[in-house]
């Protein structure tokens, strides 16, 4: 039988995103009132080592439990903290402590984006040359967002129940606990238009008594609510997901309810989303318009951009202009040049190229509402050298015209495909900007670059998402003549 075992130990780091290790400290824990029978109590020996631990923070003090097996497992979970880190503060927001959304609520922004720094730093640091870069100034500071909170232009909330059986709850999923929904109506990732929104949402569908959509009984009305937000307009797009089974007289309540809200700004548009799929995702069999209009309008760096329900925008749109003028200073000049866009989305960076100056602007997008987004963008903006293309970069972009000088790439978290890879390096355009969501995904698609004959130029980090863990990464690679 394998033992349980408590331990005190203390956070020495965190690599990126949410890996700990947790040093044992030797001391004998107390029995914990919420302790499981049959756990075994035992002084730590050398044996353990260090242990594995997630959603901790450097310096803080855990009472965890692990498992005995033979010698010792490497993986901890918390049971308890029993000391904060020196520079912990008050979280803002109330769901904190139980939310899984937003682990560095209890950290001050300067100390954010540090330990952001340091984690990718160390996550790439093996890679040849990074540490030459880090030493000569080419690894340029990371860039903060303007916000701090409320900074989200998008936000998906669930519908279901804290607890089996509970009261119809909107709003996140639990930490460690993905079928249990957390009612979270003062989020502090969204503006207090958003939070309002949610509150009356919930508020009026449990006064009707209508049913969420259970996943193992596939039975139920209630799915999710989507909010989009314009921060150059102040207009909210409220998208509600439900099964087909709803009642329309009662959709056609809940948006009148809406619609006499009292708002800061204003919702421009009520949209009813028909998914009778099994999997737990925000998608459309059918989307009606129930008022106003299907689309929000935004603005980054001088351009106009329309956003439709289900088109890939930024979601700190403050943040994305920091983003977008970093790619763009480490673009340099691009006057006269051919640039490929890939992964581009509604085509917001093909279309700062384009305004700078480019030559021409291609770009490829798997999702073709948001390719069509990209055309229509690109004419309100008046670019005539823009081109967009609807399908997967694997398979497309060796249909694209002419020879790149600089090729951008914006891919998904899984980075790109690796069957992609040497179609894109054997254009051996002058120029590459990686922009990384994911890390980890650009520590393995960067030494492949570099062995094909590129070196960095500039690399450094942007902060999109304060109060969490993630952080993306920027990289310009230059041809190697030699």
């Amino acid at each position: 039988m394998k033992e349980r075992v408590l331990l005190i130990g203390t956070v020495s780091e965190v690599d990126f995103p949410n890996k700990g290790k947790l040093m044992p400290t030797g001391e004998i824990p107390d029995l914990p009132e919420e302790s499981p029978a049959g756990i075994c109590y035992i002084l730590p020996t050398r044996e353990y080592g260090s242990l594995n631990i997630k959603n901790v923070l450097p310096g803080q003090k855990w009472l965890v439990s692990t498992r005995q097996k033979g010698r010792f497992s490497k993986e901890a979970n918390p049971v308890r903290l029993l000391e904060k880190a020196p520079y912990e503060i008050e979280a803002k927001c109330p769901h904190a402590a139980f939310c899984g959304g937003c682990s560095y609520q209890t950290v001050p922004y300067e100390k954010q984006i540090e330990i952001k720094e340091t984690q990718v730093k160390k996550l790439l640091r093996d890679i040849p040359g990074i540490e030459e870069a880090i030493r000569d100034g080419r690894w340029t500071a990371i860039r903060k967002s303007p916000m701090e909170s409320g900074y989200r232009n998008k936000m998906e909330f669930s519908f279901g129940d804290e607890v089996k059986g509970g009261e119809l709850t909107l709003g996140l999923h639990k930490r460690g606990a993905f079928h249990d929904i957390l009612s979270t109506p003062n989020c502090q990732l969204v503006h207090p238009d958003m939070q309002l929104l949610v509150r009356e949402t919930e508020a009026f569908f449990r006064t009707e008594k209508t049913s969420y959509y259970h996943s193992y009984s596939k039975e139920g009305i209630l799915r999710h609510l989507v909010l989009r937000r314009s921060f150059a307009e102040n207009h909210i797009l409220l998208n509600l997901v439900t099964t087909s089974v709803a009642d329309p007289a009662l959709i056609d309540r809940y948006k009148d309810h809406i619609l006499g809200l009292s708002l800061e700004g204003k919702v421009s548009g009520i949209l009813h989303t028909i998914n009778d799929s099994v999997a737990d995702v925000v998608k459309a069999d059918s989307v009606k318009i129930l008022y106003g209009q299907d689309h929000l309008m935004e603005e980054l760096l001088g351009l106009r951009f329309k956003i439709f329900p289900f088109s890939f925008f930024q979601t700190n749109t403050k943040g994305a202009e920091v983003l977008y003028q970093m790619v763009r200073d480490f673009a340099g000049d691009v006057s006269s040049k051919e640039v490929f866009d890939l992964y581009c989305g509604t085509g917001t960076i093909a279309q700062i190229m384009a305004s700078a100056g480019a030559k021409s602007v291609q770009g490829i997008e798997l999702v073709e509402e948001a390719v069509e987004a990209a055309k229509e963008n690109a004419q309100m903006n008046a670019l005539t050298n823009c081109r967009f293309l609807a399908g997967d970069v694997l398979k497309l972009v060796e249909s694209l015209e002419g020879r790149p000088d600089l090729i951008i790439l914006d891919p998904p978290r899984d980075g790109i495909h690796p069957k992609a890879m040497p179609k894109l390096l054997a254009y051996q355009p002058k120029q590459f900007i990686y922009v990384s969501c994911k890390p980890t995904s650009l520590v393995r698609d960067l030494p492949l670059m570099l062995e094909a004959g590129y070196r960095i130029e500039k690399i450094g980090c942007c902060d999109m998402f304060p109060c969490a863990v993630h952080c993306e990464a920027v990289v310009s690679l230059i041809k190697d003549e030699a």
